[in-house]
């Protein structure tokens, strides 16, 4: 399980930068699924073999121009809260202001290690400018230009000697993990109570050595899984109550954790954005998803045309990924409860899914041969054979053609759908890649 690293600071010191900055060296090579809209919010960044997610807490904020001092500090205690280390922004052309003071003193009550990065420091002039940051008490600045990149690599040396250490969990091998997750009020409370009951004493609580991962043992009615469980039942801090980014921190934790991300919706009130960040968030970490429609007791329609609409509605917003289990459910009324046990279970066994290399293409080829890739500047495409590549951590296809920089992300889509209608994939992630011959 990964660390997390936090960037706070006030408005326009440069948080985006930075964090696309760090963010960038994974995303180049991982080419960026078509259609998903580019949160900058939430990111993976590797440096010298360590692998950490970086949170941009100005990313969640609407109108980030103008938050009051309040909205700052209390993204700043979310921060604290939730992350393994800080990384405090000023701005060396502005100097320091009060807002950097009001940020500096929640930051030195913590016990998380923080580090100050003093940005837009272009020329070595301004680099003596920095010195006056020292009066924040949080040690020395770094210097460096997000913009340009200079001291990012020296920066990126500290942090990893800064964060904790990350040990394993005690838990079991082979045993699939489930994560709740939704927005604030979904009901992930009620369904994980729900699914626990009364008896208790079949289910062992193992707190994750990483701060808050909580894994929760289920084992009756010939189920055995984890559950990680989102904070959402433990202490939840006053100030960040309100905070929508604080339930989608929360969720960054237990779903790198887990297999399977059974995602909340509130039906009372549809899709939101909250509901696409998470949603988003899952599918940057290649999780298999179950989504939960919560709360069908109080919808007073049920007709079957109105849950057609409403399945084709969420469909449509996470598009192009839309091969995935929708169940409507009431926590509650403990309605269809036992279905998405069951579904997250099949989900999870359908990762882990093999196809023969004949079966697949003897289905296959006359499915590319009927539908080849469109032919460019006159040359044709030829798939000639296909294989799944063994022990991957989601089920991963190879279609060898000659020429494999012309076939388009479309096409590869296509091919996808075809490996769905016939193998069941569904809820799971699948990675297809054309190479050459």
């Amino acid at each position: 399980m990964g660390n997390l690293v936090a960037i706070v600071g006030r408005p326009n010191v440069g948080k985006s930068t930075l964090f696309n900055r760090l963010t960038k060296s994974r995303r180049a090579i991982v080419s960026p699924e078509a259609g998903t809209t580019r949160d900058r919010q939430y990111g993976k960044c590797e440096w010298c073999g360590h692998e950490f997610s970086v949170v941009d807490t100005g990313g969640w904020v609407v109108n980030s121009d103008d938050i009051f001092e309040g909205e700052i500090r209390k993204q700043v205690l979310v921060a604290t809260e939730e992350a393994d280390l800080v990384l405090f922004l000023v701005d060396v052309t502005t100097g320091l202001t009060d807002l950097d003071q009001d940020v500096a003193e929640i930051l030195r009550r913590t016990k998380l290690p923080v580090v100050l990065v003093a940005n837009k420091a272009d020329n070595s002039t301004q680099i003596y400018d920095s010195y006056e940051f020292y009066k924040l008490g949080l040690g020395e600045p770094y210097c460096i230009s997000s913009a340009t990149g200079s001291g990012t690599g020296d920066l990126l040396d500290l942090i990893i000697e800064k964060l904790p250490s990350v040990t394993d969990e005690q838990i079991e091998e082979g045993i699939p993990r489930f994560a709740v997750v939704g927005r604030p009020n979904a009901g992930k409370s009620s369904l994980i109570n729900a699914f626990i009951g009364e008896d208790r004493n079949i289910v062992t609580e193992i707190a994750g050595t990483t701060r808050d991962s909580i894994y929760t043992r289920y084992d009756k009615f010939g189920f055995d899984f984890y559950l990680v469980d989102t904070a959402g039942i433990r202490r939840k801090n006053k100030v960040s109550e309100d905070l929508e980014f604080y339930s989608v921190m929360r969720s960054i934790r237990a779903i790198e954790n887990s297999d399977v991300c059974i995602l909340m919706i509130d039906s009372t009130r549809g899709i939101e954005a909250q509901d696409m960040n998470i949603f988003q968030i899952i599918q940057k970490n290649n999780k298999s998803i179950v989504v939960v429609v919560n709360k069908w007791d109080l919808v007073e329609d049920k007709s079957t045309i109105a849950i057609k609409t409403f399945e084709n509605a969420i469909r449509e917003r996470m598009a192009p990924f839309t091969d995935f289990p929708i169940i409507f459910a009431s926590a509650l009324t403990k309605q269809r409860i036992f279905r998405v046990l069951e579904t997250a279970k099949q989900v999870y066994l359908n990762r882990k899914a093999k196809v023969g290399t004949t079966k697949l293409n003897e289905v296959m080829l006359p499915i590319i041969e009927a539908t080849p890739p469109p032919s460019i500047k006159g040359k044709y495409i030829k798939i000639k054979y296909c294989s799944q590549v063994p022990d991957t951590q989601i089920p991963t296809f190879v279609f060898y053609a000659n020429l494999p920089q012309y076939i388009k992300e479309n096409y590869r889509r296509f091919l996808e759908n075809k490996i769905r209608e016939n193998w069941p994939m569904t809820g799971c992630p699948i990675n297809v890649f054309i190479r050459q011959k």
